[in-house]
């Protein structure tokens, strides 16, 4: 096989869901990336592409990872429903002892499915002591919050917005503000870009609409003048 066939042939390269803000203490950083991933080989393959072909130029003192996939069970069809899946789950420290484990500690707690964690640490040096568990959890937890408060923010934006239009001067009310949990859980993260990019253009009409009403107001106020 030539080397252009071969390329023709490959499968698409592992593609990042989202990737966590860098945390650094005392010269050591610690970074978390999400992919999907279907099956164990998958979250395998994931690991070893992280590790020798997007770290390949810096590579990481550790590369902790954990996964959570739903599988059929051995001997089933998937055909009888629910009963014939189970979650499966595992971590691997990569010399980070008890790393692996902290990062599907988070993703139990969130209820995240068909996906693999990678929590990269550079050492600086300088032993952290137990606050790196603290450190790689936060970066987990980070990567799946971006897009929650994004929206949340946008939501904050459109009621002050939508009230400023409507003439009410009274604070907006945020109390039933939307609940995004379940993109946590289910890693949509396309519909979270679509919200994004709705709110934002929500956003923007409203602002032409406050613009158009800003004018009509001064101009009444020229006309009205003696």
């Amino acid at each position: 096989m030539s080397l252009d066939s071969f390329v023709k042939a490959s499968r698409p390269l592992p593609q990042p869901v989202c990737t966590s803000r860098s945390i650094q203490d005392r010269e050591s950083t610690f970074v978390a990336t999400l992919f999907r991933a279907s099956s164990l080989a998958a979250a395998h393959a994931i690991a070893k592409h992280v590790k020798n072909v997007l770290h390949a130029a810096n590579s990481a003192s550790h590369e902790m990872m954990a996964y959570r996939i739903m599988a059929l069970k051995a001997g089933c069809t998937g055909l009888n429903g629910p009963d014939d899946f189970e979650v499966k789950a595992g971590s691997e420290d990569d010399g980070e002892k008890y790393g692996g484990g902290r990062i599907l500690k988070v993703m139990q707690r969130e209820g995240v499915l068909d996906a693999v964690v990678i929590v990269s640490r550079w050492f600086g040096g300088t032993l952290l002591g137990p606050v790196r568990f603290t450190h790689i959890e936060n970066c987990t937890q980070d990567e799946l919050e971006g897009y929650i408060e994004r929206l949340q923010t946008l939501d904050q934006s459109l009621a002050e917005r939508r009230a400023t239009l409507a003439g009410d001067s009274s604070t907006p009310n945020t109390s039933k503000s939307q609940d995004y949990s379940t993109l946590l859980t289910t890693l949509d993260v396309a519909k979270a870009r679509r919200l994004v990019k709705a709110r934002e253009s929500a956003i923007r009409s409203l602002e032409a609409l406050l613009n158009d009403k800003r004018k009509d107001a001064q101009s009444t106020v020229a006309v009205t003048k003696p």
